[in-house]
């Protein structure tokens, strides 16, 4: 069945302006929460890596096809992707037209991952893979390896690396890539996406923001709330001692500890089917705003 038409509606300024600060207080609550003064070595990841920053992320945005009325959206009409509209600001139809390309980009890539079924036979092992016989500085080298180095080496000799994220596997050192079940590339990225994956589930995040303000706010926090507590279990299980920052490991190098990860894996993957759906469903519409019948 093909997707409904996005339908234009118009909120009165009360009416978006009380959306726009229930945004903001939710998003500066996330943030008391996951941002400090001091660099953070699990948090920092969802504001370095994933890059819309602080700031930006209090701005709320409605999406494409929502018109903001009274004079209070004249503040929209200024920023990036909006224009005017009789009744006050909207996302423009250009802005929609000049970003076609990414719409299908990550739709093509969302509906193949959420077609494949989820794999949870990776232990997290990708941050492993990242620290393997380094032959440089390795990441987040202010926090100690819970095993040490040939500790660390000998869990990744132990066990076969599964990885099917690309932007994973890039950061492997040059020992670990081949090691990897497949060679990953950004050309085959599409072709290897699996619902399972952590990063996967993290990226629903970047996916929403990166189509902003095509996309809207709630959205947006509900990805990244996911995003953050996949960051904190792939941050659990991988070889760093966060005991310092109030992690417990997951001894992902005994059975034991495999079995916790794959149980908490699964409910992440679980939580990230809907609203990866729900982008789907997003890019979809867009794309018959766009190429109308």
């Amino acid at each position: 069945m093909p997707p409904t038409a996005i339908a234009e509606i118009v909120l009165t300024e009360q009416d978006w302006t009380e959306a726009a600060q229930r945004h903001r207080a939710r998003a500066e609550r996330f943030l008391a929460a996951h941002t400090g003064p001091k660099p953070h070595p699990v948090w920092d990841f969802l504001f370095t890596y994933y890059s819309l920053r602080p700031r930006q992320l209090l701005r709320w945005h409605p999406g494409y096809g929502v018109v903001l009325g009274g004079a209070a959206a004249r503040d929209y009409v200024e920023r990036t992707g909006y224009t005017g509209h009789p009744a006050g600001a909207t996302v423009s139809a250009a802005w929609l037209h000049a970003r076609l390309g990414t719409v299908r980009f990550i739709l093509d890539l969302l509906r193949r991952t959420a077609a494949r079924p989820p794999a949870h036979n990776c232990f997290g092992l990708h941050e492993w893979a990242m620290v393997y016989r380094p032959d440089a500085a390795i990441r987040h080298g202010g926090v100690p390896l819970r095993l040490g180095q040939d500790g660390t080496d000998a869990v990744v000799e132990s066990m076969p690396l599964r990885c099917s994220h690309y932007d994973a596997f890039r950061f492997f050192t040059a020992d670990a890539r081949p090691k990897n079940a497949v060679e990953l590339s950004r050309e085959t990225q599409a072709a290897n996406e699996q619902p399972g994956c952590l990063h996967a589930a993290m990226d629903t995040y970047k996916w929403t923001f990166k189509l902003l303000p095509l996309t809207d706010s709630d959205l947006l926090l509900d990805c990244l709330e996911l995003a953050a507590d996949a960051r904190e279990l792939d941050m659990r299980a991988s070889p760093y001692d966060l005991a310092e920052y109030g992690f417990a490991p997951i001894r992902i190098e005994d059975p034991a500890g495999r079995a916790e990860y794959v149980r908490a894996q699964a409910e992440i993957t679980r939580r990230a089917a809907p609203l990866r759906d729900a982008l789907i469903r997003r890019c979809e519409l867009l794309v018959s705003a766009a190429e109308p019948a």
